[in-house]
Protein backbone atom coordinates (compact mmCIF):
# COMPACT_ATOMS: atom_id res chain seq x y z
CA UNK A 1 0.00 0.00 0.00
CA UNK A 2 1.44 3.33 -1.07
CA UNK A 3 1.76 5.57 2.06
CA UNK A 4 0.76 9.43 2.24
CA UNK A 5 1.71 12.36 3.95
CA UNK A 6 -0.77 15.50 5.31
CA UNK A 7 1.46 18.64 5.54
CA UNK A 8 0.08 22.07 7.50
CA UNK A 9 2.15 24.71 7.20
CA UNK A 10 1.86 28.73 6.83
CA UNK A 11 4.47 31.59 6.26
CA UNK A 12 3.44 35.24 6.92
CA UNK A 13 5.51 36.94 4.02
CA UNK A 14 5.35 39.74 1.17
CA UNK A 15 3.41 38.06 -2.08
CA UNK A 16 3.56 40.30 -5.07
CA UNK A 17 1.29 38.65 -7.52
CA UNK A 18 -0.96 36.41 -5.51
CA UNK A 19 -3.03 35.45 -8.35
CA UNK A 20 -0.13 34.70 -10.78
CA UNK A 21 1.38 32.58 -8.15
CA UNK A 22 -1.52 30.82 -7.43
CA UNK A 23 -2.08 29.92 -10.29
CA UNK A 24 1.50 28.66 -11.19
CA UNK A 25 1.35 26.98 -7.59
CA UNK A 26 -1.48 24.92 -8.83
CA UNK A 27 0.11 23.47 -11.36
CA UNK A 28 2.94 22.66 -9.69
CA UNK A 29 0.50 20.70 -6.70
CA UNK A 30 -0.99 18.72 -9.87
CA UNK A 31 2.29 17.76 -11.06
CA UNK A 32 3.55 16.26 -7.95
CA UNK A 33 -0.18 14.55 -7.51
CA UNK A 34 -1.30 16.65 -4.43
CA UNK A 35 -4.53 17.33 -3.21
CA UNK A 36 -5.56 20.24 -0.90
CA UNK A 37 -6.29 23.38 0.11
CA UNK A 38 -3.94 26.52 -0.33
CA UNK A 39 -4.46 30.09 -0.25
CA UNK A 40 -2.54 32.68 -1.52
CA UNK A 41 -2.11 36.72 -0.43
CA UNK A 42 -0.11 39.72 -0.44
CA UNK A 43 0.69 38.62 3.27
CA UNK A 44 1.38 35.50 2.54
CA UNK A 45 0.48 31.13 1.89
CA UNK A 46 -1.55 29.20 4.40
CA UNK A 47 -2.03 25.70 3.05
CA UNK A 48 -2.91 22.22 4.20
CA UNK A 49 -2.48 19.38 1.22
CA UNK A 50 -1.94 15.27 1.06
CA UNK A 51 0.32 12.89 -1.26
CA UNK A 52 2.32 9.98 -1.30
CA UNK A 53 5.27 10.85 1.24
CA UNK A 54 7.70 11.15 -2.17
CA UNK A 55 5.51 14.02 -3.25
CA UNK A 56 5.15 15.49 -0.32
CA UNK A 57 8.73 15.58 0.51
CA UNK A 58 9.83 16.92 -2.85
CA UNK A 59 6.87 19.81 -2.53
CA UNK A 60 8.71 20.45 0.91
CA UNK A 61 12.23 20.59 -0.80
CA UNK A 62 10.85 22.64 -3.43
CA UNK A 63 8.99 25.02 -1.11
CA UNK A 64 11.96 25.67 0.89
CA UNK A 65 14.51 25.89 -1.79
CA UNK A 66 12.54 29.30 -2.39
CA UNK A 67 13.73 32.38 -0.24
CA UNK A 68 10.56 33.44 0.84
CA UNK A 69 9.53 29.82 2.35
CA UNK A 70 13.61 28.92 3.00
CA UNK A 71 12.55 28.53 6.91
CA UNK A 72 8.72 27.51 7.14
CA UNK A 73 8.05 24.91 8.78
CA UNK A 74 5.77 21.59 8.19
CA UNK A 75 3.49 19.65 10.21
CA UNK A 76 3.52 16.22 9.29
CA UNK A 77 0.92 13.57 9.25
CA UNK A 78 1.11 9.92 8.27
CA UNK A 79 -1.89 8.66 6.35
CA UNK A 80 -3.03 5.79 4.62
CA UNK A 81 -4.75 8.07 1.27
CA UNK A 82 -5.47 11.59 0.68
CA UNK A 83 -6.60 13.67 3.55
CA UNK A 84 -8.90 15.42 0.39
CA UNK A 85 -10.87 14.91 -2.82
CA UNK A 86 -9.71 17.54 -4.72
CA UNK A 87 -7.02 20.62 -5.12
CA UNK A 88 -8.11 24.00 -4.42
CA UNK A 89 -5.46 26.72 -4.92
CA UNK A 90 -6.84 29.96 -4.58
CA UNK A 91 -6.05 34.12 -3.88
CA UNK A 92 -7.58 35.46 -1.26
CA UNK A 93 -7.45 39.18 0.34
CA UNK A 94 -6.30 37.44 3.56
CA UNK A 95 -4.83 34.19 4.95
CA UNK A 96 -7.08 33.53 7.75
CA UNK A 97 -10.44 36.09 7.74
CA UNK A 98 -10.35 38.73 10.38
CA UNK A 99 -11.81 41.56 8.27
CA UNK A 100 -10.04 44.38 9.96
CA UNK A 101 -9.81 46.58 7.41
CA UNK A 102 -7.66 49.37 7.84
CA UNK A 103 -6.71 48.07 11.93
CA UNK A 104 -5.63 44.84 9.76
CA UNK A 105 -2.84 43.28 12.27
CA UNK A 106 0.80 42.41 10.02
CA UNK A 107 2.19 39.39 12.24
CA UNK A 108 5.81 40.30 10.94
CA UNK A 109 5.26 43.75 13.07
CA UNK A 110 2.86 42.89 15.83
CA UNK A 111 2.38 39.33 17.56
CA UNK A 112 2.38 37.84 20.75
CA UNK A 113 4.79 36.28 22.84
CA UNK A 114 6.53 32.69 21.41
CA UNK A 115 5.76 29.77 23.76
CA UNK A 116 6.72 26.33 23.04
CA UNK A 117 4.87 23.47 23.79
CA UNK A 118 6.61 22.42 26.91
CA UNK A 119 6.59 26.03 28.29
CA UNK A 120 2.81 26.30 26.77
CA UNK A 121 1.79 23.36 29.37
CA UNK A 122 3.53 24.66 32.55
CA UNK A 123 2.17 28.56 31.79
CA UNK A 124 -1.47 26.59 31.02
CA UNK A 125 -0.75 25.77 35.16
CA UNK A 126 -0.83 29.17 36.49
CA UNK A 127 -3.69 30.16 38.47
CA UNK A 128 -3.11 33.83 36.95
CA UNK A 129 -3.75 32.91 33.23
CA UNK A 130 -6.39 32.62 31.13
CA UNK A 131 -6.40 30.18 27.62
CA UNK A 132 -8.07 31.51 24.99
CA UNK A 133 -9.59 28.87 21.66
CA UNK A 134 -8.49 31.20 19.15
CA UNK A 135 -11.06 28.29 17.09
CA UNK A 136 -14.52 27.97 16.01
CA UNK A 137 -17.02 26.92 18.80
CA UNK A 138 -17.45 23.42 16.91
CA UNK A 139 -13.60 23.13 16.87
CA UNK A 140 -13.95 23.74 20.54
CA UNK A 141 -16.81 21.57 21.09
CA UNK A 142 -14.86 18.02 19.43
CA UNK A 143 -11.70 18.87 21.56
CA UNK A 144 -9.74 21.82 23.82
CA UNK A 145 -7.37 22.64 26.30
CA UNK A 146 -8.52 21.87 29.98
CA UNK A 147 -10.24 25.03 31.32
CA UNK A 148 -9.66 27.13 27.90
CA UNK A 149 -12.28 29.81 27.24
CA UNK A 150 -14.81 29.00 24.48
CA UNK A 151 -15.76 31.97 22.32
CA UNK A 152 -18.89 31.57 21.11
CA UNK A 153 -18.21 32.38 17.72
CA UNK A 154 -18.85 30.33 14.33
CA UNK A 155 -15.84 32.41 12.80
CA UNK A 156 -13.04 33.71 13.57
CA UNK A 157 -13.61 37.08 12.21
CA UNK A 158 -16.65 36.60 14.93
CA UNK A 159 -13.63 36.50 17.53
CA UNK A 160 -12.65 40.56 18.74
CA UNK A 161 -16.24 41.66 18.76
CA UNK A 162 -16.72 38.73 21.36
CA UNK A 163 -13.30 39.64 23.26
CA UNK A 164 -14.18 42.89 23.21
CA UNK A 165 -17.99 42.03 24.98
CA UNK A 166 -16.09 40.00 27.46
CA UNK A 167 -13.10 41.90 28.34
CA UNK A 168 -13.31 42.48 31.79
CA UNK A 169 -12.69 38.51 32.00
CA UNK A 170 -9.29 38.97 30.59
CA UNK A 171 -7.38 42.54 32.07
CA UNK A 172 -4.65 41.86 34.67
CA UNK A 173 -4.37 38.18 33.31
CA UNK A 174 -1.55 36.82 31.82
CA UNK A 175 -3.49 35.72 28.45
CA UNK A 176 -2.52 31.58 26.56
CA UNK A 177 -3.67 31.45 22.74
CA UNK A 178 -3.97 28.61 20.70
CA UNK A 179 -5.29 27.39 17.12
CA UNK A 180 -4.89 24.43 14.95
CA UNK A 181 -1.79 25.06 13.68
CA UNK A 182 -0.54 28.91 14.96
CA UNK A 183 -1.71 31.01 12.06
CA UNK A 184 -4.67 32.32 13.67
CA UNK A 185 -2.78 33.24 16.96
CA UNK A 186 -0.62 35.54 15.06
CA UNK A 187 -3.27 38.01 14.23
CA UNK A 188 -5.12 37.28 17.07
CA UNK A 189 -2.75 37.90 19.75
CA UNK A 190 -1.48 40.96 17.69
CA UNK A 191 -5.06 41.93 17.81
CA UNK A 192 -4.86 41.81 21.66
CA UNK A 193 -2.03 43.85 22.03
CA UNK A 194 -3.06 46.38 19.56
CA UNK A 195 -6.12 46.85 22.31
CA UNK A 196 -3.69 47.14 25.19
CA UNK A 197 -3.57 43.60 26.67
CA UNK A 198 -0.03 43.79 27.89
CA UNK A 199 0.60 40.08 28.94
CA UNK A 200 -0.23 37.81 25.63
CA UNK A 201 1.38 34.64 24.77
CA UNK A 202 0.69 32.11 21.57
CA UNK A 203 1.51 28.45 21.16
CA UNK A 204 3.78 28.75 18.66
CA UNK A 205 3.44 26.18 16.06
CA UNK A 206 -0.44 25.45 17.47
CA UNK A 207 -1.59 22.39 18.35
CA UNK A 208 -0.46 20.06 16.04
CA UNK A 209 2.67 20.69 17.38
CA UNK A 210 1.87 20.34 20.60
CA UNK A 211 0.84 17.15 19.80
CA UNK A 212 4.05 15.32 18.81
CA UNK A 213 6.25 17.36 21.66
CA UNK A 214 8.10 14.77 23.97
CA UNK A 215 8.06 17.01 26.48
CA UNK A 216 4.17 17.89 26.86
CA UNK A 217 3.18 15.23 24.99
CA UNK A 218 -0.37 16.31 23.99
CA UNK A 219 -1.30 17.08 27.52
CA UNK A 220 -4.02 18.61 29.64
CA UNK A 221 -5.78 18.37 26.31
CA UNK A 222 -9.13 16.91 26.24
CA UNK A 223 -10.67 15.24 23.35
CA UNK A 224 -9.66 15.44 19.90
CA UNK A 225 -8.75 18.23 17.70
CA UNK A 226 -11.05 19.36 14.83
CA UNK A 227 -8.94 19.53 11.26
CA UNK A 228 -9.89 20.46 7.67
CA UNK A 229 -9.95 17.60 5.51
CA UNK A 230 -11.38 14.13 5.46
CA UNK A 231 -10.14 12.93 8.52
CA UNK A 232 -12.90 15.30 10.21
CA UNK A 233 -10.28 14.83 13.85
CA UNK A 234 -7.22 13.63 14.68
CA UNK A 235 -6.09 12.50 18.64
CA UNK A 236 -3.81 14.83 20.24
CA UNK A 237 -2.98 14.17 24.12
CA UNK A 238 -0.57 10.52 24.50
CA UNK A 239 -0.89 10.09 28.14
CA UNK A 240 -4.87 10.15 28.60
CA UNK A 241 -7.61 10.32 26.04
CA UNK A 242 -11.22 12.37 27.93
CA UNK A 243 -13.56 12.17 25.27
CA UNK A 244 -15.53 15.91 25.64
CA UNK A 245 -18.06 15.62 22.68
CA UNK A 246 -21.54 15.48 23.14
CA UNK A 247 -24.46 13.80 20.76
CA UNK A 248 -26.69 16.92 19.61
CA UNK A 249 -29.38 14.49 20.16
CA UNK A 250 -29.09 12.61 23.01
CA UNK A 251 -25.83 14.62 24.77
CA UNK A 252 -24.27 11.28 24.91
CA UNK A 253 -20.16 11.44 24.69
CA UNK A 254 -19.30 11.43 21.18
CA UNK A 255 -16.18 11.87 18.79
CA UNK A 256 -17.98 11.85 14.97
CA UNK A 257 -19.30 15.04 13.15
CA UNK A 258 -21.75 15.04 10.65
CA UNK A 259 -23.22 17.38 8.12
CA UNK A 260 -27.19 17.87 8.25
CA UNK A 261 -28.40 15.70 5.34
CA UNK A 262 -30.41 18.98 4.47
CA UNK A 263 -27.98 20.28 1.52
CA UNK A 264 -29.65 23.65 2.49
CA UNK A 265 -28.08 23.52 6.22
CA UNK A 266 -25.70 21.49 6.30
CA UNK A 267 -24.91 22.24 9.98
CA UNK A 268 -22.13 20.37 11.80
CA UNK A 269 -23.27 18.38 15.04
CA UNK A 270 -21.85 15.09 16.49
CA UNK A 271 -24.09 12.22 16.19
CA UNK A 272 -23.20 8.79 16.74
CA UNK A 273 -24.24 6.25 13.61
CA UNK A 274 -27.16 4.74 15.49
CA UNK A 275 -28.69 8.39 16.15
CA UNK A 276 -27.85 9.42 12.68
CA UNK A 277 -29.64 6.34 11.43
CA UNK A 278 -32.79 7.12 14.09
CA UNK A 279 -32.69 11.09 13.18
CA UNK A 280 -32.10 10.75 9.25
CA UNK A 281 -29.25 12.95 9.63
CA UNK A 282 -31.39 16.13 9.92
CA UNK A 283 -30.34 18.38 12.84
CA UNK A 284 -34.35 19.50 12.66
CA UNK A 285 -38.02 17.66 11.56
CA UNK A 286 -38.05 20.71 8.90
CA UNK A 287 -33.88 18.68 7.97
CA UNK A 288 -35.29 15.20 8.26
CA UNK A 289 -38.10 15.89 6.22
CA UNK A 290 -36.94 18.13 3.40
CA UNK A 291 -37.44 16.64 0.24
CA UNK A 292 -33.24 16.70 -0.98
CA UNK A 293 -32.09 14.94 2.55
CA UNK A 294 -29.22 13.57 1.74
CA UNK A 295 -29.07 11.01 4.20
CA UNK A 296 -32.70 8.87 2.84
CA UNK A 297 -31.18 9.40 -0.81
CA UNK A 298 -27.88 7.86 -0.02
CA UNK A 299 -29.53 4.73 2.24
CA UNK A 300 -32.46 4.35 -0.30
CA UNK A 301 -35.00 4.48 1.84
CA UNK A 302 -38.26 3.95 0.61
CA UNK A 303 -40.85 5.96 1.82
CA UNK A 304 -42.57 3.78 4.23
CA UNK A 305 -39.11 3.42 6.14
CA UNK A 306 -38.69 7.53 5.74
CA UNK A 307 -42.72 7.48 7.62
CA UNK A 308 -41.60 4.79 10.12
CA UNK A 309 -38.48 6.49 11.45
CA UNK A 310 -40.86 9.71 11.55
CA UNK A 311 -43.48 8.36 13.61
CA UNK A 312 -41.04 6.44 15.77
CA UNK A 313 -39.86 9.88 17.05
CA UNK A 314 -43.00 11.54 17.27
CA UNK A 315 -44.46 8.60 19.65
CA UNK A 316 -41.26 8.90 21.34
CA UNK A 317 -41.39 12.64 22.11
CA UNK A 318 -44.82 12.59 22.74
CA UNK A 319 -43.70 9.88 25.50
CA UNK A 320 -41.48 12.67 26.80
CA UNK A 321 -44.02 15.55 27.03
CA UNK A 322 -46.22 13.39 29.36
Amino acid sequence: MEKYQVLLYYKYVKMDDPEEYAEEHKAFCEELGLKGRILIAEEGINGTVSGTIEATETYMDVMHADPRFNDMPFKIDQADQHAFKKLKVKPRPELVTLRLGEEDINPLEMTGNYLEPDEFYQAMQDENTVVIDARNDYEFDLGHFRGAVRPDIQTFRELPEWIEEHKEKFEDKRILTYCTGGIRCEKFSGWLLEKGFENVHQLHGGIATYAKDPEARGQLWDGKMYVFDERISVPINQVEHVVVGKDYFDGQPCERYINCANPFCNKQIICSEENEAKYLGGCTHECRTHPNNRYIEEHNLTAEEVEARLNALNIENTDEMI
